[in-house]
């Protein structure tokens, strides 16, 4: 009886792990306003992008003189290849003051969570 639990519950935790880390199959969108950061490097941007987004790549020597120029009462929606580096971003860019950020993950996950096209 024991192990019929204990396979039911991690079936279960299993489920509800997979379903956690799956991406909404409706956008869920954007506050209006929000600005949006692709942090890879500009070569990276220029093979697709999500429409609109500011390119200030993390691992520049001058990412924080570049992010120190925005306002960090706004809201931001900050994405990468994998959402590694995007990570990184929100971390420093928390040290910095900024308080309102999102990890779109991917550019794919971050297109499929905000609804906002890749564009060339």
């Amino acid at each position: 009886m024991k192990r019929i639990l204990t396979a039911i519950l991690l079936v279960f935790g299993v489920t509800l792990g997979v379903a956690a880390c799956s991406t909404p199959s409706e956008p869920v969108g954007l506050a209006e306003g929000t600005v949006i950061i692709d942090v890879r490097t500009p070569a990276e941007f220029a093979g697709g992008h999500l429409e609109g987004a500011l390119n200030i790549d993390v691992q520049s020597p001058d990412f924080a003189a570049q992010v120190s120029q925005l306002d960090p009462t706004e809201d931001y929606f900050i994405y990468c290849r994998s959402g590694n580096r995007s990570g990184q971003a929100i971390s420093q860019m928390s040290n910095m003051g900024f308080t309102s950020m999102i990890n779109g993950g991917s550019v794919e996950q971050a297109s499929n969570y905000s609804g906002v096209p890749v564009i060339n």
